[in-house]
């Protein structure tokens, strides 16, 4: 499969596709919406083209990703399927895409829950129907770019193009309070990512001097490949450490990390169900990729610095238990597992910054695990809302005896949350908890209370919702999940068995480039990274 694919010249053309095609599907979309809105047609098929088109371009997107499992290398360590053209010469920004064992599963999890969130919005969104997919278009291409970029400048031009799409998908389509939660999810996102393209311009601007002094370029001017970042910016101690924390005010915002997590309940609850499930499911992923893809590889004294990478895990730890605790008291279900998924980034967090390869293998597959289980349930909380019309956990009860199918699938979800043996969230927080036991024992401990947290605030949403007697009169006709609904749930609880009981391939992939990774952190020779750029070119 794999000769067939570079055949036909796959690896070459795979990366911009995946990154372009959605924007352009966003510009037919609002391009129809403008010529049939002054032609004055209105009615089912002036909304359908706005809903096939942009199922149909996320349907490819994800047939054509699937050639990435078998196109990409699982025993190397360096971006794959690679292209890089001068974006802005001048300047020395380039449009460099590729993919390791740390991008690929971010990426194939991009193309796999898209198709399934657009049905989500096939019934519910019914005004301004154009504007809104083709904001998710355009939301599609920043995420893609996000995780392909090799270039910091264009890695901070997606980072921010996702901001304006959700900003405008949450304020316009949202709920009650949509405003107040979208300008603070913006303002929040938009001014911790200033500090970022701070640090992003004084690293260009070193590196480049850098290249010049060694003779590699023929002008000064900047540099902002990650591989040549990697390979010749060396700053001093305190250097390091305000730039280490300008990139933290961003990531940290988006993990988010508390303190800075107040964003996030606010725009979960208003958010319209596919916007819940992409800032459940990747937006939040940003933030521990570019940790990952950062902070580590560019400032590991400070990462490793006796207290510095521990103060990051304890506020990774208190948001697991904190938040934990916050979801124990919620009675909107819609908000407890938005707190839910403030706890789970925390683990990844952990493991991230225990700086070990089986930890970063378990903060990967809590990212991934996290990614499918939240959204399986934030899917679910859209269903039973088109329904009844409420979030309230005590509106429900005794559903499983009306909805035997919703129920099933709701379990499931709800055992790979809570980290059953078996299902995907086992596997990730068991990597996690054992990459942190030897460098942060007592802090790993205190995490593992966090399991026994999520068992509690999650099996009892699902006694109140699914069990329980059925004693509400509204709730004793609800018709159960139809073809549509159990084909955005069917693919999500799939994949959460089959990785939980076979999370072989996804590690095999993942663990060279992971393992090079821990290796740069804890000390590469200079010439050893220099032959490494020059292979990854």
């Amino acid at each position: 499969m794999r000769e067939f694919l570079f055949s036909v010249g796959y690896d070459r053309w795979i990366l911009p596709t995946l990154l372009f095609l959605p924007a352009i599907g966003a510009l037919l979309t609002w391009f129809h919406g403008i010529y049939e809105y002054r032609a004055g047609h209105v009615g089912r098929s002036y909304e359908g083209f706005a809903r096939w088109l942009p199922f149909s371009i996320f349907i490819v997107e994800f047939v054509l990703s699937l050639g990435l499992w078998w196109a990409y290398d699982p025993s190397g360590a360096v971006f794959q399927l690679t292209s890089t053209w001068d974006w802005i010469p001048d300047w020395g920004v380039h449009m460099s895409l590729g993919i390791d064992g740390i991008s690929l599963f971010l990426v194939m999890m991009v193309t796999f829950l898209l198709p399934i969130a657009v049905l989500s919005g096939w019934t519910s969104i019914d005004r301004a129907v154009h504007s809104y997919h083709a904001l998710f278009l355009v939301l599609t291409t920043g995420m893609l770019g996000v995780f392909m970029a090799r270039d910091l400048i264009m890695f901070y031009f997606f980072w921010e193009l996702v901001l304006v799409p959700m900003y405008l998908i949450i304020g316009v389509w949202g709920g009650p309070r949509r405003l107040y939660a979208a300008t603070k999810f913006f303002l929040y996102t938009f001014l911790g990512s200033l500090f970022m393209l701070v640090a992003i311009l004084y690293i260009g601007f070193m590196v480049g001097d850098a290249m010049y002094a060694a003779g590699l370029t023929p002008t000064d001017r900047p540099n902002f490949l990650f591989e040549n970042a990697m390979a010749y910016f060396t700053p001093s101690g305190t250097e390091a450490f305000w730039l280490f924390l300008a990139f933290f005010a961003a990531f940290a915002v988006k993990v988010p990390l508390i303190p800075f997590h107040t964003w996030l309940p606010d725009a979960h609850v208003e958010a319209p169900t596919e916007g819940s499930v992409d800032l459940a499911a990747i937006l939040l992923k940003m933030g521990t990729y570019g940790f990952i893809r950062i902070t580590l590889p560019l400032f590991p004294g400070v990462v490793l610095h006796s207290w510095v990478g521990k103060v990051v895990i304890v506020l990774g730890v208190v948001g697991i238990i904190y938040t934990a605790l916050i979801a124990l008291v919620q009675e909107d279900w819609k908000k407890l597992v938005a707190y839910s998924s403030v706890s789970h980034m925390g683990f990844a967090i952990l493991g991230i910054f225990t700086v070990t390869t089986v930890g970063l293998q378990g903060a990967m597959m809590v990212q991934l695990a996290h990614g499918l289980s939240s959204a399986a349930l934030f899917l679910m909380i859209g269903m039973l809302y088109e329904r009844r019309h409420t979030r309230m956990l005590s509106d429900f009860g005794g559903l499983a005896r009306v909805m035997p199918l919703y129920a099933g699938f709701l379990m499931i979800a709800t055992l790979s949350s809570i980290g059953v043996p078996g299902t995907f969230g086992f596997v990730g927080e068991f990597l996690t908890l054992m990459g942190g036991f030897g460098p942060v024992p007592m802090l790993t401990v205190v995490a593992t209370t966090g399991v026994i947290l999520s068992a509690g605030y999650m099996l009892w949403s699902v006694q109140r919702i699914i069990f329980n007697p059925l004693d509400k009169a509204e709730n004793k006709r609800l018709p159960d999940v139809n073809w549509r609904e159990a084909g955005m749930l069917i693919p999500i609880c799939a994949m959460i068995i089959w990785i939980g009981i076979y999370p072989a391939p996804l590690l095999r992939r993942m663990e060279p480039s992971l393992s090079r990774l821990v290796e740069q952190v804890h000390g590469v020779p200079t010439s050893a990274a220099v032959s490494r750029v020059r292979e990854a070119r």
